[in-house]
Protein backbone atom coordinates (compact mmCIF):
# COMPACT_ATOMS: atom_id res chain seq x y z
CA UNK A 1 0.00 0.00 0.00
CA UNK A 2 1.18 3.49 -0.86
CA UNK A 3 0.47 6.02 1.89
CA UNK A 4 1.25 9.62 2.78
CA UNK A 5 2.10 11.20 6.10
CA UNK A 6 -1.26 12.31 7.55
CA UNK A 7 0.01 15.81 8.27
CA UNK A 8 0.75 16.34 4.57
CA UNK A 9 -2.69 15.34 3.29
CA UNK A 10 -4.53 18.21 1.64
CA UNK A 11 -7.19 16.27 -0.29
CA UNK A 12 -8.96 12.96 0.40
CA UNK A 13 -10.74 11.08 -2.41
CA UNK A 14 -12.95 8.38 -0.84
CA UNK A 15 -14.08 5.32 -2.77
CA UNK A 16 -16.42 3.36 -0.52
CA UNK A 17 -17.54 0.76 -3.08
CA UNK A 18 -15.96 -2.69 -3.24
CA UNK A 19 -16.95 -3.54 -6.81
CA UNK A 20 -15.26 -2.05 -9.83
CA UNK A 21 -17.28 0.88 -11.13
CA UNK A 22 -16.85 4.02 -13.19
CA UNK A 23 -16.31 6.05 -10.02
CA UNK A 24 -13.64 3.61 -8.83
CA UNK A 25 -11.89 3.85 -12.19
CA UNK A 26 -12.00 7.65 -12.02
CA UNK A 27 -10.36 7.74 -8.57
CA UNK A 28 -7.71 5.21 -9.59
CA UNK A 29 -6.84 7.16 -12.75
CA UNK A 30 -6.81 10.63 -11.25
CA UNK A 31 -5.22 10.39 -7.82
CA UNK A 32 -1.71 9.28 -8.93
CA UNK A 33 -1.60 12.18 -11.40
CA UNK A 34 -2.93 14.72 -8.92
CA UNK A 35 -0.47 13.54 -6.28
CA UNK A 36 2.31 15.08 -8.36
CA UNK A 37 0.81 18.52 -7.72
CA UNK A 38 -0.97 18.33 -4.37
CA UNK A 39 -1.08 16.16 -1.24
CA UNK A 40 -3.95 13.88 -2.21
CA UNK A 41 -4.77 10.34 -1.09
CA UNK A 42 -7.56 7.92 -1.81
CA UNK A 43 -9.23 5.83 0.86
CA UNK A 44 -11.53 2.83 0.63
CA UNK A 45 -11.70 -0.95 0.79
CA UNK A 46 -10.27 -1.76 -2.67
CA UNK A 47 -7.72 0.84 -3.75
CA UNK A 48 -4.92 -0.62 -5.94
CA UNK A 49 -1.44 -0.52 -4.39
CA UNK A 50 -0.03 2.04 -6.86
CA UNK A 51 -2.54 4.71 -5.78
CA UNK A 52 -1.49 7.04 -2.91
CA UNK A 53 -3.84 6.10 -0.08
CA UNK A 54 -4.57 5.76 3.61
CA UNK A 55 -6.69 3.05 5.29
CA UNK A 56 -10.26 3.96 6.15
CA UNK A 57 -9.44 3.50 9.83
CA UNK A 58 -6.91 6.34 9.63
CA UNK A 59 -9.70 8.82 8.99
CA UNK A 60 -10.64 8.60 12.67
CA UNK A 61 -7.15 9.52 13.86
CA UNK A 62 -6.35 12.04 11.14
CA UNK A 63 -5.40 15.39 12.72
CA UNK A 64 -8.38 17.70 12.76
CA UNK A 65 -6.49 20.45 10.97
CA UNK A 66 -4.79 20.02 7.61
CA UNK A 67 -1.53 21.56 6.41
CA UNK A 68 -3.14 24.31 4.31
CA UNK A 69 -3.62 27.85 5.62
CA UNK A 70 -6.72 27.81 7.79
CA UNK A 71 -6.20 24.11 8.48
CA UNK A 72 -8.56 22.92 5.73
CA UNK A 73 -8.54 19.70 3.78
CA UNK A 74 -10.78 18.86 0.82
CA UNK A 75 -13.05 15.79 0.96
CA UNK A 76 -13.92 14.92 -2.67
CA UNK A 77 -17.02 12.69 -2.69
CA UNK A 78 -18.57 11.11 -5.76
CA UNK A 79 -21.43 9.12 -4.15
CA UNK A 80 -24.12 9.81 -1.54
CA UNK A 81 -22.47 7.56 1.02
CA UNK A 82 -19.22 9.49 0.61
CA UNK A 83 -21.00 12.83 1.09
CA UNK A 84 -22.49 11.38 4.28
CA UNK A 85 -19.00 10.27 5.35
CA UNK A 86 -17.62 13.76 4.82
CA UNK A 87 -20.44 15.37 6.81
CA UNK A 88 -19.88 12.90 9.66
CA UNK A 89 -16.15 13.62 9.75
CA UNK A 90 -16.75 17.36 9.76
CA UNK A 91 -19.65 17.66 12.19
CA UNK A 92 -19.27 14.62 14.44
CA UNK A 93 -15.48 14.34 14.63
CA UNK A 94 -14.60 17.97 14.09
CA UNK A 95 -12.35 17.45 11.07
CA UNK A 96 -11.71 20.71 9.23
CA UNK A 97 -12.98 19.66 5.79
CA UNK A 98 -14.19 21.50 2.73
CA UNK A 99 -16.75 19.20 1.09
CA UNK A 100 -16.73 18.74 -2.70
CA UNK A 101 -19.09 16.54 -4.70
CA UNK A 102 -18.86 15.44 -8.33
CA UNK A 103 -22.20 14.66 -9.99
CA UNK A 104 -22.46 12.63 -13.20
CA UNK A 105 -26.20 11.96 -13.00
CA UNK A 106 -28.56 13.19 -15.70
CA UNK A 107 -31.87 12.76 -13.95
CA UNK A 108 -33.68 14.36 -11.06
CA UNK A 109 -31.98 13.52 -7.77
CA UNK A 110 -33.74 11.99 -4.80
CA UNK A 111 -34.62 14.17 -1.86
CA UNK A 112 -31.68 12.75 0.11
CA UNK A 113 -29.23 13.52 -2.67
CA UNK A 114 -30.51 17.08 -3.01
CA UNK A 115 -30.24 17.57 0.74
CA UNK A 116 -26.66 16.30 0.76
CA UNK A 117 -25.61 18.40 -2.24
CA UNK A 118 -26.91 21.57 -0.59
CA UNK A 119 -24.45 20.94 2.24
CA UNK A 120 -21.40 20.75 -0.01
CA UNK A 121 -18.96 23.66 -0.27
CA UNK A 122 -18.59 23.14 -4.02
CA UNK A 123 -20.05 20.90 -6.73
CA UNK A 124 -18.57 19.63 -10.00
CA UNK A 125 -20.73 18.45 -12.90
CA UNK A 126 -19.23 16.19 -15.54
CA UNK A 127 -21.19 17.85 -18.37
CA UNK A 128 -23.50 20.77 -19.08
CA UNK A 129 -26.43 18.33 -19.15
CA UNK A 130 -25.56 17.13 -15.65
CA UNK A 131 -25.25 20.70 -14.39
CA UNK A 132 -28.77 21.43 -15.65
CA UNK A 133 -30.20 18.84 -13.22
CA UNK A 134 -28.55 20.42 -10.18
CA UNK A 135 -30.23 22.96 -7.93
CA UNK A 136 -26.92 24.59 -6.96
CA UNK A 137 -24.16 26.22 -9.02
CA UNK A 138 -21.63 23.74 -10.39
CA UNK A 139 -18.34 23.88 -12.22
CA UNK A 140 -18.29 21.69 -15.34
CA UNK A 141 -15.17 19.52 -15.53
CA UNK A 142 -15.46 16.73 -18.07
CA UNK A 143 -13.74 13.39 -17.64
CA UNK A 144 -10.52 12.62 -19.46
CA UNK A 145 -8.52 9.51 -20.24
CA UNK A 146 -4.89 8.47 -20.63
CA UNK A 147 -4.43 9.37 -24.30
CA UNK A 148 -0.99 7.78 -24.36
CA UNK A 149 -2.20 4.46 -22.98
CA UNK A 150 -5.20 4.62 -25.30
CA UNK A 151 -3.63 5.20 -28.72
CA UNK A 152 -3.73 3.63 -32.19
CA UNK A 153 -1.76 0.46 -32.92
CA UNK A 154 1.04 0.55 -35.51
CA UNK A 155 0.21 -3.07 -36.40
CA UNK A 156 -3.53 -3.72 -36.33
CA UNK A 157 -3.19 -6.89 -38.41
CA UNK A 158 -0.68 -8.35 -35.97
CA UNK A 159 -2.85 -7.35 -33.02
CA UNK A 160 -5.91 -8.99 -34.57
CA UNK A 161 -3.93 -12.20 -34.94
CA UNK A 162 -2.63 -12.01 -31.36
CA UNK A 163 -6.18 -11.61 -30.03
CA UNK A 164 -7.56 -14.44 -32.15
CA UNK A 165 -9.69 -12.22 -34.37
CA UNK A 166 -10.34 -12.58 -38.12
CA UNK A 167 -7.73 -11.11 -40.44
CA UNK A 168 -10.35 -9.93 -42.94
CA UNK A 169 -13.48 -7.85 -42.61
CA UNK A 170 -14.55 -5.00 -40.35
CA UNK A 171 -14.60 -5.49 -36.59
CA UNK A 172 -17.23 -3.69 -34.52
CA UNK A 173 -17.29 -3.47 -30.75
CA UNK A 174 -19.48 -2.64 -27.77
CA UNK A 175 -17.86 -2.81 -24.31
CA UNK A 176 -19.24 -2.44 -20.81
CA UNK A 177 -21.69 -4.01 -18.38
CA UNK A 178 -24.42 -6.15 -19.94
CA UNK A 179 -27.72 -4.63 -18.87
CA UNK A 180 -30.74 -2.97 -20.52
CA UNK A 181 -29.64 0.58 -19.64
CA UNK A 182 -26.43 -0.02 -21.59
CA UNK A 183 -28.45 -0.99 -24.67
CA UNK A 184 -26.59 -4.24 -25.29
CA UNK A 185 -29.76 -5.78 -26.70
CA UNK A 186 -30.08 -2.90 -29.16
CA UNK A 187 -26.49 -3.45 -30.24
CA UNK A 188 -27.08 -7.18 -30.81
CA UNK A 189 -30.26 -6.47 -32.80
CA UNK A 190 -28.48 -3.88 -34.93
CA UNK A 191 -25.42 -6.07 -35.51
CA UNK A 192 -27.50 -8.99 -36.71
CA UNK A 193 -28.82 -6.72 -39.47
CA UNK A 194 -25.42 -5.16 -40.29
CA UNK A 195 -23.55 -8.46 -40.37
CA UNK A 196 -26.05 -9.98 -42.78
CA UNK A 197 -25.12 -7.22 -45.25
CA UNK A 198 -21.37 -7.53 -44.49
CA UNK A 199 -20.51 -11.25 -44.58
CA UNK A 200 -16.89 -10.77 -43.45
CA UNK A 201 -17.62 -8.42 -40.54
CA UNK A 202 -17.42 -9.45 -36.88
CA UNK A 203 -19.09 -7.85 -33.86
CA UNK A 204 -17.66 -8.08 -30.33
CA UNK A 205 -19.59 -7.81 -27.08
CA UNK A 206 -17.33 -7.47 -24.06
CA UNK A 207 -18.50 -7.16 -20.49
CA UNK A 208 -20.05 -8.85 -17.50
CA UNK A 209 -23.62 -9.25 -16.37
CA UNK A 210 -24.09 -9.02 -12.62
CA UNK A 211 -26.37 -11.64 -11.09
CA UNK A 212 -29.66 -9.82 -11.63
CA UNK A 213 -28.89 -9.35 -15.35
CA UNK A 214 -27.70 -12.87 -16.12
CA UNK A 215 -31.09 -13.75 -17.64
CA UNK A 216 -30.70 -10.67 -19.83
CA UNK A 217 -27.33 -11.98 -21.05
CA UNK A 218 -28.81 -15.43 -21.65
CA UNK A 219 -31.52 -13.88 -23.84
CA UNK A 220 -28.88 -12.01 -25.84
CA UNK A 221 -26.98 -15.21 -26.50
CA UNK A 222 -30.22 -16.98 -27.45
CA UNK A 223 -31.06 -14.20 -29.93
CA UNK A 224 -27.61 -14.51 -31.53
CA UNK A 225 -27.91 -18.29 -31.73
CA UNK A 226 -31.36 -18.10 -33.33
CA UNK A 227 -29.90 -15.77 -35.95
CA UNK A 228 -27.12 -18.32 -36.61
CA UNK A 229 -24.41 -15.79 -35.76
CA UNK A 230 -22.63 -17.40 -32.81
CA UNK A 231 -19.31 -17.22 -34.66
CA UNK A 232 -19.74 -13.64 -35.82
CA UNK A 233 -21.20 -11.93 -32.76
CA UNK A 234 -18.73 -12.91 -30.09
CA UNK A 235 -19.32 -12.57 -26.36
CA UNK A 236 -16.05 -11.89 -24.55
CA UNK A 237 -15.34 -11.72 -20.80
CA UNK A 238 -14.11 -8.59 -19.08
CA UNK A 239 -10.38 -8.04 -19.33
CA UNK A 240 -8.08 -6.14 -16.94
CA UNK A 241 -8.12 -2.38 -17.40
CA UNK A 242 -4.54 -2.35 -18.64
CA UNK A 243 -5.50 -4.66 -21.53
CA UNK A 244 -8.54 -2.73 -22.74
CA UNK A 245 -6.71 -0.46 -25.19
CA UNK A 246 -5.78 -3.41 -27.42
CA UNK A 247 -9.45 -4.37 -27.76
CA UNK A 248 -10.26 -0.88 -29.01
CA UNK A 249 -7.25 -0.80 -31.35
CA UNK A 250 -8.49 -3.76 -33.39
CA UNK A 251 -11.86 -2.11 -34.10
CA UNK A 252 -12.99 -0.35 -37.24
CA UNK A 253 -16.00 1.14 -35.47
CA UNK A 254 -17.18 1.38 -31.87
CA UNK A 255 -20.90 1.39 -31.03
CA UNK A 256 -22.23 2.97 -27.81
CA UNK A 257 -25.96 2.02 -27.77
CA UNK A 258 -26.89 3.20 -24.27
CA UNK A 259 -30.45 4.00 -23.32
CA UNK A 260 -29.13 5.97 -20.32
CA UNK A 261 -25.66 7.02 -19.21
CA UNK A 262 -24.22 9.36 -16.58
CA UNK A 263 -21.15 10.34 -18.58
CA UNK A 264 -19.65 7.39 -20.48
CA UNK A 265 -15.91 7.02 -21.09
CA UNK A 266 -15.93 4.29 -23.72
CA UNK A 267 -16.45 6.63 -26.72
CA UNK A 268 -13.40 8.68 -25.67
CA UNK A 269 -11.31 5.56 -25.16
CA UNK A 270 -12.27 4.34 -28.62
CA UNK A 271 -11.60 7.71 -30.26
CA UNK A 272 -8.19 7.97 -28.58
CA UNK A 273 -7.35 4.66 -30.27
CA UNK A 274 -8.35 6.14 -33.63
CA UNK A 275 -11.74 4.41 -33.74
CA UNK A 276 -14.85 6.31 -34.94
CA UNK A 277 -17.98 5.99 -32.79
CA UNK A 278 -21.67 5.46 -33.41
CA UNK A 279 -23.38 6.62 -30.21
CA UNK A 280 -26.79 7.48 -28.84
CA UNK A 281 -27.62 10.96 -27.61
CA UNK A 282 -27.37 10.19 -23.90
CA UNK A 283 -24.95 11.08 -21.13
CA UNK A 284 -22.19 13.31 -22.43
CA UNK A 285 -22.01 11.50 -25.78
CA UNK A 286 -23.19 14.47 -27.83
CA UNK A 287 -20.36 16.51 -26.28
CA UNK A 288 -17.81 13.74 -26.94
CA UNK A 289 -18.69 12.57 -30.46
CA UNK A 290 -18.75 15.19 -33.21
CA UNK A 291 -21.62 14.08 -35.44
CA UNK A 292 -20.37 13.67 -39.01
CA UNK A 293 -16.75 14.30 -38.01
CA UNK A 294 -15.72 11.57 -35.55
CA UNK A 295 -18.76 9.33 -36.01
CA UNK A 296 -22.54 9.57 -35.84
CA UNK A 297 -25.14 10.25 -33.15
CA UNK A 298 -28.59 8.62 -33.14
CA UNK A 299 -31.56 8.71 -30.81
CA UNK A 300 -31.53 6.24 -27.89
CA UNK A 301 -33.62 3.08 -28.03
CA UNK A 302 -33.57 2.86 -31.83
CA UNK A 303 -31.85 -0.32 -33.05
CA UNK A 304 -32.73 0.45 -36.67
CA UNK A 305 -30.98 3.83 -36.44
CA UNK A 306 -27.90 2.16 -34.93
CA UNK A 307 -27.86 -0.38 -37.75
CA UNK A 308 -28.35 2.28 -40.41
CA UNK A 309 -25.59 4.56 -39.11
CA UNK A 310 -23.20 1.61 -38.77
CA UNK A 311 -23.94 0.29 -42.26
CA UNK A 312 -23.56 3.76 -43.75
CA UNK A 313 -20.15 4.17 -42.11
CA UNK A 314 -18.90 0.77 -43.28
CA UNK A 315 -20.03 1.53 -46.82
CA UNK A 316 -17.65 4.50 -47.11
CA UNK A 317 -14.07 3.44 -46.19
CA UNK A 318 -12.62 6.86 -47.11
CA UNK A 319 -14.96 8.65 -44.72
CA UNK A 320 -14.31 6.04 -42.04
CA UNK A 321 -10.57 6.70 -42.39
CA UNK A 322 -11.10 10.46 -42.09
CA UNK A 323 -13.28 9.94 -39.01
CA UNK A 324 -10.54 7.80 -37.49
CA UNK A 325 -7.93 10.55 -37.76
CA UNK A 326 -10.38 13.18 -36.49
CA UNK A 327 -11.39 10.97 -33.57
CA UNK A 328 -7.81 10.66 -32.36
CA UNK A 329 -7.28 14.43 -32.63
CA UNK A 330 -10.47 15.20 -30.72
CA UNK A 331 -9.61 12.83 -27.89
CA UNK A 332 -6.08 14.17 -27.43
CA UNK A 333 -7.07 17.83 -27.82
CA UNK A 334 -10.13 17.85 -25.55
CA UNK A 335 -10.27 14.80 -23.29
CA UNK A 336 -6.88 14.09 -21.76
CA UNK A 337 -6.84 12.96 -18.15
CA UNK A 338 -4.10 15.50 -17.49
CA UNK A 339 -6.59 18.26 -18.29
CA UNK A 340 -9.19 16.82 -15.94
CA UNK A 341 -6.63 16.36 -13.16
CA UNK A 342 -5.32 19.92 -13.54
CA UNK A 343 -8.82 21.45 -13.47
CA UNK A 344 -9.66 19.58 -10.26
CA UNK A 345 -6.37 20.55 -8.59
CA UNK A 346 -7.14 24.18 -9.39
CA UNK A 347 -10.52 23.81 -7.66
CA UNK A 348 -8.91 22.05 -4.66
CA UNK A 349 -6.52 24.97 -4.22
CA UNK A 350 -9.37 27.44 -4.36
CA UNK A 351 -11.19 25.56 -1.61
CA UNK A 352 -8.06 25.23 0.51
CA UNK A 353 -7.42 28.97 0.24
Amino acid sequence: MTARTPGGIEVIAPNFKRRLSGVTATVVRLVPLQAREIGIVATGPVIPPHVPQIPLSHLLTLPRRGPAPGGWRVWHARRNVEMIGGLALRYLLGKRLKLLFTSASQRAQTGLTRWLIRRMDAVVATSDKTAAYLEVPARVIMHGIDTEGFSPSPDRAGLRDALGLPAQGAILGCYGRLRPSKGTDLYVEAMIEVLRAHPQATALVMGRAVEKFQDFEAELRKTVAQAGMQDRIRFLPEVPTQDMADWYRVLDLYVAPQRWEGFGLTPIEAMACGVPVIATRVGAFDALVSDGETGRLVDPGDAAALAGATAEALADPARLSAWSAAARRRATDSFSIEGEAAALVTLYRELLA
